[in-house]
Formats: C-alpha cells, sequence, structure tokens
C-alpha cells in the first residue's frame, strides 16, 4: 500500500480495478471511515461505465425507413398483359417498352442503392471514428486517474455541483469530474478554462455529470475554472466563473 499521505489518491485506480489485491483490500477498508473517498470512487465508477458504453455506436434507427423509402421511389416494370391485350398492339413496340422500362428501373435503382450505401458507409466510419475518439479519451482519462504522480483538487461550483480536478504532471494532462452537475439554460454550455499567468484559455466542455480530459497545455496552468458560455463556447470568459481550482500540484 502506497503512504498514509497518499491514500486518498487511489479513489480513481480503485475505481478503475487498477490495484493489486493488497492495495485494493486496504482501500476497501480505508472507505469504511472516509465518506469523501467513497462519493469519489462512486462519480469514477459511473465515468468509467458511461465512457465504456460510448465506444459502442448502433446502427441509426432510420436507416430501414430510409431504405424502404429509396424501393419506394423506384420505378417498376409494366404490368403483366394478357395474350389479348398484346394483340392490339405491336409485339416489337412493347419488348421495346418493356426494356425501356427495365433499363429506367435498374438505372434508378443503381442511383438510389448506391447512394444509399455510401450515406451508410459515412454513417459507419462516422461511427468509427467516434468510437475510436472515445477509447482514446477513456485510454488518456484512465492514464491520469491512475498514474502515480496523480494529485488531487476538490471544490464546488457556485451552482452547487462537486467538482474534482485529477492532474498528472508525467502524462502533463488533468481530468475534471463532476456530480449534480444542473442542465445549463437552453444555448448555454459549461466551458472549461486553463488559468496561464493571468490569462485564461479555453479547454473543452463539461456536458454534464462525468469526467473529461482538459484541452490544452497543463503543464505550466495555475488553475482551472469552469464558465457558463453561449452554445459553441468562447474565446475568453464572458461570465464569472462558477468555480476556479488550483491546479494540483
Amino acid at each position: 500500500m502506497r503512504q498514509h499521505e497518499d491514500v486518498h489518491t487511489l479513489a480513481a485506480a480503485y475505481a478503475l480495478n487498477a490495484l493489486d489485491t493488497g492495495e485494493r483490500e486496504a482501500f476497501a477498508a480505508h472507505l469504511d471511515d472516509c465518506e469523501a473517498c467513497r462519493l469519489e470512487a462512486a462519480e469514477f465508477e459511473a465515468t468509467a461505465a458511461r465512457l465504456a458504453a460510448a465506444a459502442a455506436q448502433p446502427p441509426p434507427a432510420s436507416m430501414k425507413e430510409r431504405v424502404m423509402s429509396s424501393i419506394d421511389g423506384v420505378r417498376q416494370l409494366p404490368p403483366h398483359l394478357s395474350a389479348t391485350t398484346r394483340a392490339v398492339r405491336p409485339r416489337g413496340v412493347l419488348r421495346d417498352r418493356a426494356a425501356a422500362f427495365a433499363i429506367a428501373a435498374a438505372v434508378a435503382a443503381a442511383a438510389s442503392f448506391g447512394g444509399l450505401a455510401a450515406w451508410q458507409y459515412q454513417q459507419g466510419e462516422r461511427a468509427r471514428q467516434q468510437a475510436v475518439q472515445a477509447e482514446e479519451r477513456l485510454r488518456d482519462i484512465s492514464a491520469v486517474l491512475t498514474a502515480d504522480d496523480a494529485r488531487t483538487v476538490r471544490g464546488r461550483t457556485t451552482n452547487g455541483a462537486a467538482t474534482t480536478v485529477v492532474a498528472s504532471r508525467a502524462h502533463d494532462m488533468a481530468v475534471v469530474t463532476a456530480s449534480g452537475l444542473p442542465a445549463p439554460a437552453s444555448g448555454r454550455v459549461y466551458q472549461l478554462w486553463l488559468d496561464h499567468d493571468g490569462t485564461m484559455l479555453p479547454a473543452g466542455f463539461l456536458r454534464g455529470d462525468g469526467a473529461v480530459l482538459v484541452e490544452g497545455d497543463t503543464s505550466d496552468a495555475s488553475a482551472v475554472g469552469i464558465t457558463l458560455e453561449p452554445a459553441g463556447g468562447s474565446e475568453e470568459p464572458t461570465t464569472t466563473p462558477l468555480l476556479l481550482m488550483p491546479m494540483p500540484g
């Protein structure tokens, strides 16, 4: 087990099952007497579960409807005519018209399904990229939370959310977690900031409860801030920070 003063930094590693057997048993015993670590471990476990689920990308629910709509729009061959009806019209004309209908239907079907296949490929590629990005974020977050030099600072926003910043100088990354974050008003978003010698630089967004990787260079940042900004974010804070926490040293 690590030194006693570092016990409180093991909540993330415990939640990710990254402790060895002895450390895990010792930290589990520690949780019986530490409410702050129990809450933090529960938050990290919930975050890890949401990030893992985010890597799965089910097919769009509208795919079947789009396929059926495309099929309905393809011109079909004319109905089969009886021998009596065929006798009224020259065979050559009928064959030529039927062939024209068949060619038109084939061309329309090829164009329709070609476009559908392209759309499906684009959707699949987008889903694949999102899954890869989610997995990369999960790996980076896990690396920070389980780093040997991980340090933690806790705070609470002015609107009541419990917030934690975990930083690793070795990885030059930081993770912000939030619990109990109220939904922002319509057209607003929670934006993260890094304080560099008094200059606040954009560092990503908090979309709700959970953990996010702080964007930007954290190596010389002195603090992490959270503000409410217009949807899409701002180049610099436009409102009073809901929270400004020192970067863990």
